[in-house]
């Protein structure tokens, strides 16, 4: 039952993982060393599957390694949020645009 859990929980956090990529603003990151930890302990094809993703398998790497976000993503992470900021920016009352540009900082 517990392996259950820990796969379910894994393809829960991998899809918020799937969401997180596409949509801005939401981090995809946690999500994804959530599931790695959660098919580690439920499903060890999983587990395989998700270290050699395409997308997700040199991040997870490079964190278990070194513990550190490549720079390359920590570019793409600052991207994304002043891309949300500028369309908050027409979008939202500027004292909404300030909130969350202090918050992301």
């Amino acid at each position: 039952m517990k392996r259950f859990l820990w796969k379910v929980a894994g393809f829960i956090s991998l899809g918020f993982a799937y969401i997180g990529v596409v949509t801005p603003g939401i981090p995809w990151s946690v999500f994804v060393v959530f599931a790695a930890y959660a098919f580690a302990q439920g499903s060890p094809k999983m587990h395989a599957w998700l270290y050699g993703h395409r997308l997700f398998g040199p991040f997870l790497i490079n964190w278990q390694e070194k513990r550190v976000f490549p720079l390359k993503l920590k570019y793409m992470m600052i991207l994304t949020m002043a891309s949300s900021v500028a369309i908050m920016y027409f979008t939202v009352p500027l004292n909404g645009v300030l909130w969350t540009a202090a918050f992301m900082a």
